[in-house]
């Protein structure tokens, strides 16, 4: 069994900042990617960056120069710092890992996290 653990979100004004945390803890034996969505009003989810296991990083046009993603590969834990944060940026993230358990690489989602930035 696998979860992944979020914490960070919240209500932020316009301009400020925010950090979120994913923690991914159960019957991991390796991770390929590590990386965060926000869902759409379709309800769809978009990426908004992700690392992968070579410390390779990509991000959404609308969050580059502003999010950062990292990781900590002994914690199993995924950052993403958010500064000057817009309203555009409302909405759920969640956080998402590709992981290799009993032999075969899956893919897992976070709960998601409110993120919400008033102008």
């Amino acid at each position: 069994q696998v979860q992944l653990v979020e914490s960070g979100g919240g209500l932020v004004q316009a301009g400020g900042s925010l950090r979120l945390s994913c923690a991914a803890s159960g019957s991991i034996f390796s991770i390929n990617v590590m990386g965060w969505y926000r869902q759409t009003s379709e309800k769809r989810r978009d990426l908004v960056a992700r690392i992968n296991n070579g410390g390779s990083t990509n991000s959404a046009d609308s969050v580059e120069g502003r999010f950062t993603i990292s990781k900590d590969n002994a914690k199993n834990t995924v950052y993403l710092q958010m500064d000057s944060l817009k309203p555009e940026d409302t909405g759920v993230y969640y956080c998402y890992i590709r992981g290799m358990v009993g032999g075969r690489w899956n893919d897992y989602w976070g709960q998601g996290t409110q993120v919400t930035v008033s102008s």
